[in-house]
């Protein structure tokens, strides 16, 4: 199997990073926390007009049809740039979701606004504190198999403030399904949350007798399916906000003097950036492993997906961490960027479900393959 990306895969890194350059640098992203905004609607646009939001939808829907690869080494470059765009909500789960599962009718409805950016879509699933599961589904719908009311909240729903529909996990006679809301209809109420990274809103959403469309009946499998990708997906977005971080720690300890030699001179230093170079490679040879599950469609994407998503969470909360600390005192401050790197690798290691949990389902699809295969799955 090829690990690499083609060239056109490359062509596309390559724009990506020149565009966020430009439009995503960390005086755009400053300037976004002064205005208190919940996302860069400027960039978002930029990226809708340049065909990025529609790499992975096809070409009948307004897609571009570059397929899941475009859409990892996009991932990379938005995290790499800490771009404050609901990219993960609206794209990795949204457009995945109504791709996946959805009607005719509602591909045809949704999608082309998602691959174009006017339209943003979040997922709804969490309903407080706790492990990512069927059971801690307690919303209900009534009503009849394709239509109904919704009632129950949501909270914290990533980009849930800004978004213009809502795939829902709620409770019916048949099970847990999925079902897609628009909320600016009667019976929804957005309340913002306060979080750890301001560049990134999310909020609490309300429904009372709220209008709701099926999407799928027996929703948790499909959803548990959109998870493993939108996992593969967020894994790349934390491994360009950790090199980064690697690359700001590795500048800085060059160009800063101490005792008259530059402090990556230092053995401590040394290892503090030798750690995170290894724990960057380790993400990225899991993420190329996932990126490939993906747009395959293999049977190893559960495992692959854990394995990226574990690795990733890893390396970004260790590199952006070990970057303050390499950029000592001057690190804490607000003068310079580490805690903005800091923040987002913090929300993104609880997105999707926290790390111990994606942990647990990596040692459950590796003994579930040593059962079948009688052979030692691959680590990481």
């Amino acid at each position: 199997m090829n690990f690499e990306f083609s060239a056109d895969q490359l062509q596309i890194k390559e724009q990506a990073r020149k565009v966020l350059a430009d439009l995503s640098s960390s005086a755009a992203v400053r300037k976004l926390l002064d205005t208190g905004a919940p996302f860069d609607r400027r960039l978002w646009s930029t990226l809708g007009e340049l065909g990025f939001l529609a790499a992975a939808i096809p070409e009948q829907y307004g897609g571009t049809g570059a397929g899941q690869l475009a859409l990892c080494v996009i991932a990379e470059e938005l995290g790499r740039a800490m771009a404050a765009v609901p990219f993960s909500s609206s794209i990795s789960l949204g457009a995945e979701l109504i791709l996946a599962a959805g009607t005719e009718q509602q591909k045809v409805k949704y999608l082309p606004g998602l691959a174009s950016g006017k339209s943003i879509a979040c997922l709804a699933l969490t309903e407080g504190p706790g492990r990512v599961g069927p059971k801690a589904v307690a919303a209900v719908v009534d009503g009849d198999t394709l239509t109904g009311t919704l009632s129950g909240s949501k909270w914290p729903v990533l980009d849930g403030d800004v978004a213009h529909i809502a795939i829902m996990a709620a409770r019916s006679n048949q099970g847990i399904g999925l079902y897609v809301v628009e909320l600016d209809a009667p019976g929804v109420t957005r309340s913002p949350l306060t979080t750890i990274d301001p560049t990134r809103s999310q909020a609490r959403l309300d429904f009372s007798q709220a209008a709701a469309q099926l999407l799928a009946a027996d929703g948790w499998p499909v959803l548990a399916a959109a998870l493993d990708r939108a996992a593969v997906l967020t894994a790349f977005e934390q491994l360009g906000g950790a090199e980064r971080a690697l690359e700001m720690g590795r500048d800085y300890a060059l160009e800063r003097y101490a005792f008259g030699r530059a402090i990556g001179s230092f053995q401590a230093i040394k290892h503090k950036l030798a750690d995170m170079y290894v724990s960057v490679v380790l993400a990225r040879s899991n993420c190329y492993y996932g990126a490939w599950a993906l747009s395959q469609g293999a049977r190893e994407l559960p495992e692959a997906a854990s394995a990226a998503r574990v690795s990733a969470t890893q390396a970004y909360l260790q590199c952006a961490k070990e970057n303050i600390q390499i950029h000592g005192g001057m690190g804490f401050t607000w003068d310079l960027d580490c805690h903005l790197y800091y923040r987002r690798a913090h929300l993104l290691a609880l997105s999707l479900g926290g790390l111990t949990q994606w942990q647990d389902r990596l040692i459950e699809q590796m003994r579930a393959r040593r059962d079948q295969t009688g052979a030692t799955p691959h680590g990481f």
